[in-house]
């Protein structure tokens, strides 16, 4: 997932007079999964925002995404915490299960927009503890890029629908010298398609048992592991993959290296601005041996801090970025499926590009998505650290997938069953 995150923090204000004037106040504003186009796209709604609001200052700052959850747990450890944060799913369960997140239900209980908010707004933001402590601002749903100029030349007159097709099609087209079949993600950002494969190819999604045992070391989980690392190994992905994050797989697909890459609509934004319309398609990604696919879909979105001292004017630029009309201009900009009821039917979305990832989101039956635990307090350090350094072993042949395997799903089993025991009503 290519992925932002903003943070709040007021560093200035002045008290209200006697008279009731409003006291002015700067918030800082934080952003982690940063492009040029990206930021400057936030700053024009910032100073929108600011022109609405007489009085209140927003600065922004840029961390890069690659460092983002060391740098601001760090701030946060440091007591530079911030009034909002612009939070990624994965994170909730840390700052939320610290009582450091403002329980954001009674202001969505006074505001106007809350009537068309979608229900997984409201299902996603409040994971932990049943609370809404955070509210996304869109999700990121995975589907499959495809090249049709490298499908042609390697014989193939369409995307791969199963994943058997998705190995054989890589071969293929890893034939033609200099081209590789796939786009494979080794480095930030990785665990979440390398996990989507491991769904499809066990035909169960999700993470866990219903007595809370890890399904991520079961054996057609595994295989779905081995499967991507045989890929790696045997050429059908480049080489330095095995550090790729966001950027480089992108690049990889609009530059002709590889012809396949699992994708959120985000990635669109660069390779249709790169690449002719009439060159590439995203299609469904393909169903394993169960009939069935496992999409992820991910999210980040807007939480407030507790202890913000200006959780009025935090929830207003909320409030406004979360808005029906920022936030499908947002979701355009970004490139995400945007929250409000009824955003679907905006021509930017009708589109043939889009195509993918609607059926996805439209066949039930065929199609389940699977979201992050963000229940789980140590979740972000695990997906953003030590399952990639993991993966990027199994990749180079330093460890075998069943053992992997077997050492993520020992975390998350103990992690699922104390959330279970200390949840137990």
């Amino acid at each position: 997932m290519k992925k932002l995150t903003v943070m709040l923090a007021t560093v200035a204000g002045l008290a209200i007079s006697a008279g009731g004037a409003l006291a002015d106040s700067t918030l800082k504003m934080v952003e982690v999964i940063t492009s040029p186009p990206r930021t400057e796209f936030l700053k024009k709604q910032i100073a929108e925002f600011e022109a609405a609001n007489p009085g209140v200052k927003v600065e922004l700052v840029s961390l890069p995404w690659g460092q983002a959850f060391e740098k601001f747990l760090t701030m946060v450890q440091a007591g530079d915490t911030p009034d909002v944060v612009e939070m990624p799913e994965r994170w909730m369960g840390l700052y939320a299960n610290n009582a450091q997140l403002e329980d954001l239900g009674p202001y969505m209980a006074k505001w106007d927009d809350a009537k068309t908010l979608g229900d997984r707004a409201k299902q996603f933001g409040s994971t932990v503890n049943n609370t809404q402590f955070m509210i996304p601002y869109g999700y990121y749903v995975n589907a499959l890029f495809w090249n049709k100029k490298l499908f042609k030349e390697a014989g193939l007159d369409g995307p791969p629908a199963t994943l058997d097709e998705f190995v054989a099609d890589s071969k293929k087209i890893s034939a033609i010298p200099g081209k590789y079949g796939y786009c494979l993600r080794g480095g930030p950002g990785a665990f979440n398609g390398m996990h989507m494969f491991m769904n499809i190819a066990q035909g169960k999604g999700g993470y866990f048992n219903e007595d809370g045992t890890s399904t991520i070391n079961e054996e057609g989980s595994v295989k779905g592991l081995q499967m991507l690392a045989d890929m790696y190994k045997n050429g059908l992905a480049p080489k330095d993959a095995v550090s790729w994050g966001f950027n480089e797989t992108v690049t990889g697909f609009y530059s002709g290296t590889c012809a396949m890459l699992n994708q959120d609509p985000d990635a669109l934004l660069g390779i249709a601005d790169k690449m002719s319309a009439d060159d590439f398609a995203v299609a469904p990604l393909p169903v394993g041996p169960s009939g069935k696919s496992y999409p992820t879909l991910g999210y980040a979105g807007w939480a407030m801090f507790a202890n913000s001292q200006h959780k009025d004017d935090a929830w207003k630029l909320m409030a406004t970025l979360l808005s029906p009309k920022d936030n499908l201009e947002w979701a355009k900009e970004v490139g995400v499926v945007p929250i409000h009821n009824g955003a679907d039917q905006d021509p930017h979305f009708k589109t043939e590009q889009f195509k993918g990832w609607f059926t996805e989101l439209s066949d039930s039956s065929k199609y389940e998505m699977v979201t992050p635990p963000t229940h789980l307090e140590n979740l972000g350090n695990f997906v953003d650290q030590v399952a990639i350094k993991n993966f990027q072993e199994v990749l180079l042949g330093q460890k075998t997938a069943k053992e992997v395997a077997d050492q993520w799903a020992a975390f998350l089993t103990k992690e699922q069953q104390d959330w279970l025991a200390k949840n137990k009503k």
